[in-house]
């Protein structure tokens, strides 16, 4: 049982993308912490803080660390975060000489933050290759179908001819924003988060930012001031997530209602119907709308969380944990939907053939 859609024994046939599933997975969210544990001992030996010894005492532990999640899960039910229990749990298999010198100078959120950036990096490549199949798809589909005639519809009356390659040209342009809206936002995402206790690391002097861009080079992610209550490059993430659903579910819209009419589109593998054998309903096409609209309605969250009082906040930070995980993953689902449902597209339009050539 699951109580998300997302990993459902069988909802997740639908809804779910493998991926997504385990970009959020416990496993790898602590081995994303480990990574930062060992990194920031590396960067803070380079820069004479601890010692060499303790940072190799400590990148060993981190790769020889079996947690025991059960005392993980009863801790963050009375500290609000995984993290203390973790660093204990850690520390007890350093060597007693070197233990102080793990998580030296950093405080829960750079631990957490941190983790999740280095798991949103294999999404966001994800979500960049989706968007390309996605607008290949389409590109295909004006190969084969583009001449060919359409009923033009303007809200939601017959209107005028148009053109197939119209209506495709209104699907692709806003893909090819959304792709140009991730260039643009990865020039400085995902990015390390490391403040310590109140944003100012004032236990490293002034090493501080020499330790920091180490950190970041190490872990493959972009260096900067900590953002502990500046939230607004996760919502500007979320915000790209939401119209990169928003876009397909347009094209989703637009399909079902093809499909509707009966004679302007030929789908191969529809749903089946319990009691109507004779249907083949657009599934896909139906999914694109809703995950377009899920995401939207999760996005106004994240814009609440943005909301961090004075230096942390656990109320808007734990809503960003509930809310990402799922955008997400319905982003990653509705690429992998749009993709199988431009593929099974076998007409479009008057006059058309029954294969794309």
């Amino acid at each position: 049982m699951s109580i998300s859609p997302f990993d459902h024994p069988f909802l997740s046939g639908l809804l779910g993308a493998q991926a997504a599933a385990d970009w959020f997975s416990a496993s790898a969210d602590i081995a994303a912490m480990l990574d930062f544990e060992a990194a920031l001992a590396q960067a803070q030996a380079d820069d004479e803080l601890i010692s060499a010894d303790a940072a190799r005492a400590i990148a060993t532990a981190c790769r020889c660390f079996v947690p025991d999640m059960m005392a993980l899960q009863d801790a963050t039910a009375r500290d609000g975060v995984v993290v203390p229990e973790l660093v204990r749990q850690l520390r007890a298999t350093i060597p007693g000489e070197h233990r102080n010198a793990l998580h030296f100078g950093a405080t829960s959120q750079d631990v957490i933050d941190t983790s999740l950036m280095i798991r949103l990096k294999p999404a966001i490549a994800h979500l960049a290759g989706g968007l390309g199949d996605v607008i290949a798809g389409l590109d295909r589909l004006e190969a084969a179908f583009g001449s060919n005639s359409l009923m033009g519809h303007t809200r939601m009356q017959a209107a005028i001819p148009i053109a197939v390659r119209d209506r495709i040209d209104a699907w692709r342009a806003p893909l090819l924003r959304d792709r140009q809206r991730l260039a643009f936002l990865t020039q400085a995402f995902p990015a390390v988060q490391f403040g310590g206790a109140a944003g100012t690391l004032e236990k490293l002097g002034d090493k501080a930012n020499a330790v920091r861009q180490r950190l970041a080079a190490a872990l493959g992610l972009y260096d900067g001031p900590q953002w502990h209550s500046q939230r607004d490059r996760i919502a500007d993430f979320a915000g790209f997530l939401s119209l990169v659903t928003g876009s397909l579910g347009k094209i989703g819209q637009d399909i079902a209602l093809l499909a509707q009419s009966g004679g302007a589109i030929s789908l191969s593998g529809g749903g089946s119907s319990s009691a109507m054998p004779h249907k083949q309903n657009p599934v896909q096409a139906e999914l694109l709308v809703t995950l377009a609209r899920y995401n939207a309605v999760q996005l106004s969250g994240m814009h609440q969380a943005l909301v961090h009082e004075q230096e942390r906040s656990g109320a808007a930070w734990t809503l960003e944990w509930l809310i990402l995980p799922s955008m997400v993953s319905a982003s990653a689902a509705s690429l992998q939907a749009a993709g199988s449902l431009l593929s099974s597209i076998t007409g479009l339009g008057n006059g058309r053939s029954q294969t794309q050539s």
